[in-house]
C-alpha cells in the first residue's frame, strides 16, 4: 500500500512539473503511476489539494532544517545585513536542484506561490495582496519562513513592509528556482544561486521611490 502511495506522489511530482498543477487530472495521475484501483489518489489523499501537501511534505524536513540552521547562524553572529536573510531564504530551496524529485518540486512550489487564489487551505501568517492591491496570495505553511519574515521585518524600510517586499523577494526567488528547475542538471548551481542571492538581496534592501510612496499613500487613503 505504501508502495503504491510513493508511486502515485512520484508520478504527481513529474506531471504537475511537466505540465502544472491544473492540467493534470487525477486519473492521469493514476495511470501513470500503475495503480489498479481508479480511486486510489481520493484513498491516499483526498484530493489534488492533498496530493500537493504531500509532496511538499517530502521535500519540508530537509528544506526546514537548512533554513533553521541559517537563521540560527544569523541571529548567533548578530548579523543585521540583507544577504545572509537573502541566502536563508534561497540557499535551503536551492539545494534541491540536485535531484530530479527536487527539480520538480521547485517547479511545484512556484506553481502553488505564483497562485492569486490558493490552492491549499494552509499559508504563512499575514499573506499580503500584492503591491498594486489584487488578491491575497498565500504560500504554503512554513515554520522557517515565517521566522525568516520575522527577522526581515527590522532590516526594511518601513514603506518597503507595507508594500509587501518579503512577498516580492519570496515570489521571485521562487519563480526563478523554477525556471533554473526546468532546465535540468547543471554544473553552474553554485553560480546561479551566489547571483540569486544577491538579487532577493538587492530586493529587500532596495529604496523605496517617492513616485511609488506617493501612489501608495494615494491608495491607502482611498481604502479608508
Amino acid at each position: 500500500m505504501n508502495d503504491t502511495r510513493e508511486r502515485l506522489l512520484d508520478a504527481a511530482e513529474r506531471l504537475y512539473a511537466e505540465r502544472g498543477i491544473d492540467a493534470v487530472s487525477l486519473r492521469e495521475i493514476v495511470q501513470a503511476a500503475g495503480a489498479r484501483n481508479a480511486t486510489a489518489v481520493q484513498y491516499h489523499f483526498g484530493d489534488r489539494a492533498g496530493i500537493v501537501r504531500a509532496i511538499f511534505a517530502r521535500h519540508a524536513p530537509e528544506i526546514e532544517a537548512r533554513r533553521h540552521a541559517l537563521l540560527d547562524a544569523y541571529e548567533a553572529d548578530g548579523r543585521t545585513g540583507g544577504r545572509a536573510l537573502a541566502a536563508a531564504l534561497v540557499r535551503p530551496m536551492a539545494a534541491r536542484l540536485g535531484d530530479a524529485s527536487g527539480r520538480a518540486f521547485l517547479q511545484i512550489w512556484a506553481d502553488v506561490v505564483n497562485r492569486p487564489r490558493p490552492l491549499l487551505p494552509l499559508a504563512v501568517p499575514d499573506d499580503p495582496p500584492d503591491a498594486a492591491g489584487g488578491g491575497a496570495a498565500q504560500q504554503p505553511k512554513s515554520d522557517s519562513l515565517c521566522r525568516w519574515r520575522d527577522l526581515v521585518e527590522p532590516v526594511l524600510e518601513e514603506d518597503a513592509a507595507r508594500l509587501h517586499r518579503r512577498f516580492t523577494a519570496i515570489l521571485y526567488a521562487s519563480t526563478e528556482l523554477a525556471r533554473r528547475a526546468r532546465s535540468g542538471p547543471r554544473t553552474d548551481d553554485r553560480l546561479f544561486t551566489s547571483y540569486l542571492i544577491d538579487v532577493v538581496a538587492a530586493i529587500l534592501g532596495a529604496p523605496v521611490s517617492a513616485e511609488t510612496r506617493r501612489l501608495a499613500d494615494e491608495r491607502d487613503a482611498a481604502r479608508r
